[in-house]
């Protein structure tokens, strides 16, 4: 078998027989489907238990939480890849296929990703209008993840597929008990690892903001704990050294950004501290800019500053970018 695809599923009742209808739809049809029902109440698991395809299968457990839903997937999984779907987005009808033809261009890479679109949650999105598909796609080979990560986000949990023999040997591949960065932290620890493959082409659509969404919360004002890891991992020298200058850069660009944070919300002194402890891209210029907001912009001026910036990102993101 070449696919098992694994989708975590808590509460999306609205979205789950869409979500299945866009695998079973697949042009490549060697692949399983294993959903992992985190303790629903909402009826979905009923929705899939109806579902009489044999790809399909439905495995219960107790809530535990997106990690060990997804974890429990690999454990079951048969398939040579392991492809990850959550319960309220789409997987284009050429996604395993390109899979299939950029696996065999790219062998030494244990990780599979390619674009995808974001569209709003509305139930009358279904089926996404997906943009004309190039016959070959661009192939971008990735193998300083963090570097790349600096340029525009790359990797969402939907539009992945990873070796299931590297998963394996990874368990638990992601931390469980951990719901923000969890499976960043499984990406860039895959990329220390082996090279990524990223296919420019949005063959996912992403539902924006669904209600009850993990995604759609705000990120709390302290370093995630994947971006704790990835720190750890670069001062003991347990990721290769030429991945370690930008592992840190990566961590260094976020600790400005919650010095930023710390600001709009009026801690100047919650700010500095973030500010040093940036001290690693005290050479860049984002670091001095954050340095003169500090000392001289009020709290609602930086509030609003951000405000601006965030309005005109998402105005001029791509697909590509919007992760």
């Amino acid at each position: 078998m070449k696919f098992s695809i694994v989708i975590p599923l808590y509460n999306k009742a609205p979205y789950i027989s869409d979500t299945l209808a866009s695998v079973l739809a697949q042009t490549f049809t060697d692949f399983e489907v294993i959903v992992v029902d985190d303790g629903s109440t909402d009826g979905g698991a009923e929705l899939v238990s109806f579902i009489t395809d044999p790809r399909v299968r439905l495995v219960r457990q107790a809530n535990a939480g997106v990690s060990a839903a997804r974890n429990h997937g690999i454990a079951l999984a048969r398939g040579e890849w392991v492809a990850f779907l959550d319960a309220d987005d789409w997987h284009h009808p050429g996604y395993l296929e390109t899979l299939v033809r950029v696996q065999a261009r790219c062998p030494g890479a244990d990780t599979v990703a390619t674009h995808y679109l974001p569209v709003p949650d509305t139930l009358d999105m279904w089926p996404p209008r997906w943009p004309e598909m190039p016959r070959t796609p661009d192939i971008e080979r990735i193998t300083d993840l963090p570097r790349r990560w600096m340029a525009s986000p790359t990797l969402c949990t939907s539009a992945v597929s990873v070796r299931r023999a590297r998963l394996l040997r990874m368990q638990p591949c992601f931390p469980p008990g951990e719901s923000h960065g969890e499976d960043l932290d499984l990406w860039f620890r895959l990329a220390e690892q082996a090279p990524v493959a990223l296919v420019h082409a949005p063959l996912m659509a992403y539902r924006l903001a669904v209600e009850g969404s993990l995604s759609s919360g705000h990120a709390p004002l302290a370093m995630p704990p994947f971006l704790q890891r990835m720190e750890q991992r670069a001062l003991a020298g347990a990721m290769p050294p030429a991945r370690r200058g930008s592992a840190l850069w990566l961590v260094a660009q976020y600790q400005l950004s919650l010095a930023r944070q710390a600001l709009a919300d009026g801690s100047r002194r919650e700010g500095w501290a973030w500010l040093l402890k940036a001290r690693r891209a005290a050479g860049g210029k984002r670091w001095w800019l954050t340095a003169a907001m500090a000392l001289f912009m009020p709290g609602p001026l930086v509030r609003n500053w951000q405000r601006w910036r965030v309005r005109r990102t998402v105005h001029a993101a791509s697909p590509a970018e919007a992760g």
